[in-house]
């Protein structure tokens, strides 16, 4: 993807350096010298002299005053001290050696020419003496080289990384340990790091990873212009990244050659660490019971270069995208602080608006196709993300309805000769028209989302409850949106058709997005009440005293029943997910759906929960949190068994289930076939 009027530095070319002989860079030198401070006068005084604060100087014809007072003349405090300087100046790691690459393993390495499903890769052995640690950047800026990004991405784990305080060792001590042990929190393999070629096709195998299964949810990327520029910034032929030679004859050289912002580079990499079953990954995710310490790890360095390098900061249309690739990727628990939920979700929106992306003459007036096809859709990604994301958590939407007044014909039809994928066919007339249904019923849906979030989500709704002029209308919009878009965007019942990974993703997102609004407003009934109700009650009068109480209890029941229709409903589309094996390669669409529903089913116990708990299990391979979610939704569900979980202003009108021979909704009830082989290539 292309910044439209990029600002990025140029990178000088590996063989650049300082030419310490120029007149220019010894006056630069001398300027920078006469600005420095005195340099700091040398303390020798013992410790005697030291503790009493007075000078340790021998007069001539005098003792030293700490041998006059008969004090020892130690030095023991100054030696400590120069002992500490001598091991932080070893503590900082150079960039590389002579060459640009660490110093090579004593064992040998096999690296993969094909498909790392197919060609594992087997440990090293490490010969005596052992390899010191591989170097890394000490700070990584727009310049430093991808090669040393990697260095950095993939050098040995900081014990202060993995947050479990299972390392108790001192930080200083890390640098004595070799590779294996310095590796070891990442499995057996992962020492194979500290080669560079390693490093270089380890990194393509897992961009490829991204663009199999995180992009066909979120395409904010050209995936051959981005193949094609870390190809040329790593400097190496590579089976996993084919360059297309066609744009090599073309204006796009230059833009062909431009190195890959390095955040973008970080986050492809993290990305497809989530998701890999390559063998490095597969014996880090077994020693770890079943999570990959490495791809934590990487998604922390990559949401701190980020913020580095200023990408929350600066208005440009890389940043845009890595912002928006950090949000989706971070822990998904809206208490986790390490995650900073919503923070780049909030900060694209912010760029986003600086670059005026939500004025149509703006967007109408970027030449470039296929800039402009990316902007348009991370405009939407954002757009739709605030509005459900402030439904779900209850807050308030960043974005409202005037806004923005671009439209999605604003993309229009793309010049094949402006792009790398040139060759490729456009799309046709039914993938459009699907393509632009699909996202205006998503957001005829967020804006919704939106009103309910900036009716329910206040103060005032909290204590005083919902006004029944305002349940009455969330209940008439979602139910004319279900006439108009459900049939077309959603799961049909009677659909008999296989689907692969990302059409059944899709649907099943699309369907249950829908009835997880009613999910929200059952909860905020049972949270809040209406307020005419809460009303009475607060005057001391019965609440069935109100004259159009009957009709309340109706509404609130017609509520409960859509929740609970939509949690089944939620409960059987991740039974079908789970059941081919689809959450696990799910970049997290699909998750606050089933938390949503699992929770409702749990407290009202139902045993339909049991879908909801399988299909968050199955996302902890790439979403750790989610097995402490299933077990939270199991613990609510056998509280609701044992009574200990009461519902409130719901709770005339929905009755808890107590199970007795019933067996969770059954997937062959939804009337969908999923091809088995669905997951062919998306395994990376």
């Amino acid at each position: 993807m292309e910044a439209s009027g990029s600002n990025q530095p140029t990178r000088p070319p590996a063989s650049s350096g300082f030419n310490f002989s120029s007149p220019s860079v010894q006056n630069q030198i001398h300027e920078l010298a006469k600005t420095l401070p005195p340099p700091r006068r040398q303390n020798t005084a013992c410790d005697a002299c030291r503790s009493r604060k007075v000078k340790c100087n021998q007069l001539p014809g005098q003792e030293k005053h700490c041998l006059a007072k008969n004090y020892p003349c130690t030095h023991y405090v100054q030696q400590a001290t120069s002992e500490k300087r001598r091991l932080a100046t070893k503590r900082p790691r150079a960039l590389s050696n002579s060459n640009g690459s660490p110093a090579p393993s004593t064992g040998p390495i096999r690296t993969p020419t094909e498909s790392s499903r197919s060609h594992p890769y087997p440990p090293v052995s490490v010969q005596t003496p052992p390899p010191q640690l591989p170097s890394q950047p000490t700070r990584v800026t727009l310049e430093t080289p991808t090669k040393d990004l990697l260095v950095h991405l993939f050098s040995p784990p900081d014990p202060n990384e993995l947050g479990d305080g299972s390392d108790s060792r001192l930080p200083g001590t890390k640098t004595s340990r070799t590779i294996s042990e310095a590796y070891a929190e990442w499995g057996e393999l992962a020492h194979q790091l500290q080669s560079e070629k390693f490093r270089i096709d380890f990194a393509f195998d897992l961009v490829e990873v991204f663009f199999q299964i995180v992009h066909t949810r979120l395409p904010l990327l050209n995936p051959s212009q981005f193949r094609a520029r870390l190809q040329h910034s790593l400097q190496t032929i590579s089976p996993y990244a084919p360059v297309d030679r066609t744009s090599y004859g073309s204006p796009n050289l230059a833009s062909a050659h431009k190195q890959p912002h390095n955040a973008l580079v970080a986050v492809v990499i993290s990305w497809g660490a989530k998701f890999s079953e390559h063998p490095l990954l597969v014996k880090d995710r077994v020693r770890n019971n079943g999570q990959s310490w490495l791809a934590r790890t990487l998604i922390n360095r990559a949401r701190e270069l980020a913020e580095d390098l200023k990408v929350h900061r600066v208005p440009n249309a890389d940043h845009v995208v890595v912002a928006l690739l950090i949000e989706p990727m971070q822990n998904q628990n809206f208490d986790d602080t390490s995650g900073f939920h919503g923070f780049w979700l909030f900060s694209a929106i912010r760029l986003l608006l600086d670059l005026q992306i939500n004025h149509k003459s703006v967007m109408s007036n970027i030449e470039d196709s296929e800039a402009r096809g990316t902007m348009i859709f991370a405009w939407w990604m954002a757009c739709l993300s605030d509005a459900y994301r402030s439904v779900y958590y209850r807050r308030k939407p960043m974005l409202d309805d005037d806004d923005y007044d671009i439209d999605f014909y604003t993309v229009g039809p793309s010049a094949p000769s402006e792009t790398v994928e040139a060759a490729q066919p456009s799309p046709s007339i039914r993938e459009q028209l699907e393509f632009l249904g699909y996202y205006r019923s998503a957001h005829a849906l967020a804006r919704i989302a939106r009103q309910m979030s900036r009716q329910l989500w206040r103060p005032a709704t909290e204590s005083d409850g919902i006004p029944l002029e305002v349940l009455l209308n969330l209940i008439n919009s979602l139910n004319e949106w279900k006439d108009e878009h459900l049939q077309r965007v959603g799961v049909s019942s009677n659909f008999a058709a296989e689907w692969d990974f990302v059409s059944a993703v899709s649907a099943c997102a699309s369907d249950a997005t829908y009835h997880i609004m009613w999910i929200v407003i059952f909860n905020a009934l049972d949270d809040f009440g209406i307020r005419e109700v809460n009303d009475m009650v607060r005057t001391g009068s019965p609440g069935n005293e109100h004259p159009n109480f009957a009709q309340i209890e109706s509404i609130k029941k017609k509520v409960g029943d859509d929740a609970l229709h939509g949690a089944l409903r939620i409960a059987g589309l991740a039974g079908v997910l789970t059941t081919n094996g689809y959450l696990r390669l799910d970049s997290a669409v699909m998750h606050v759906s089933i938390i949503q529903a699992g929770t409702l089913l749990a407290r009202l116990a139902r045993p339909e929960v049991e879908n909801c708990i399988k299909g968050l299990e199955q996302y902890s391979y790439a979403y750790e949190e989610c097995m402490e979610q299933a077990a939270e939704i199991t613990r609510t569900y056998h509280q609701a068994l044992a009574g200990e979980c009461e519902l409130q202003h719901m709770a005339s009108v929905v009755l808890r289930r107590t199970p007795v021979q019933e067996q969770p909704t059954a997937v062959a009830n939804l009337g969908m076939q999923f091809d088995p082989t669905g997951l062919a290539g998306f395994r990376g």
